[in-house]
């Protein structure tokens, strides 16, 4: 993932600080992880604030799942299965998407966050399921909140090898990817217990 594209992109947006980092997480042309860890990187070097970083990654970060929200309630899952590949989500992404919420409820909009596959496509079928935007957005900017901070604290420590941030992070998700699936499981074994009674 570290290749001369992305970091001529990333050295591009930047330039312009708080602006760069949130539109570089609203067109998700590259991982959040990464767009943050270089905002981590321009903290340590003095060229943005940590309050500046934290608010744009927030604010990218759930405009980017908004987008995905609006997209999946007016053009619904029709529209992804033939546009889908142009915003990086292929069929199974939408698949496995649909069974969590489907599954787990509004929840797994926070939860899912934090998981691989469906952290990205899980915003289509909360869309295509007309799930109170108010609501939607709140789990979504909750969501983003300890995500940006982990990955502008890693590439703050990284500085200027920033580009490690895909290998460094591994250490730091296993953990958290498994308490979030905890975190669904307790969620679908409560609601179990208490439907069977």
């Amino acid at each position: 993932m570290n290749t001369e594209w992305i970091i001529l992109l990333m050295e591009k947006l930047g330039d312009y600080g708080f602006f760069g980092i949130t539109f570089g997480l609203m067109i998700e042309i590259i991982p959040s992880e990464i767009v943050l860890g270089y905002g981590g990187y321009l903290i340590a070097n003095g060229q943005i604030t940590f309050i500046s970083a934290l608010i744009a990654g927030i604010l990218g970060g759930t405009m980017a799942q908004l987008f995905l929200y609006w997209l999946g309630a007016y053009g619904g899952r029709p529209f992804f299965e033939r546009y889908g590949k142009f915003f990086l989500i292929r069929t199974k992404h939408l698949d496995a998407a649909e069974r969590w919420f489907e599954q787990y409820g509004t929840i797994v909009i926070f939860t899912a966050r934090f998981i691989p596959i469906v952290r990205h496509a899980i915003s289509i079928p909360a869309g295509i399921a007309k799930m109170s935007f108010k609501q939607f957005t709140l789990y979504t900017a909750a969501a983003m909140l300890p995500w940006t901070i982990l990955f502008l604290l890693i590439g703050m420590q990284l500085g200027q090898h920033w580009q490690q941030i895909g290998e460094t992070a591994v250490n730091y998700l296993k953990p958290i990817i498994i308490l979030a699936l905890g975190s669904l499981l307790l969620y679908f074994c409560y609601h179990f217990f208490i439907k069977r009674r």
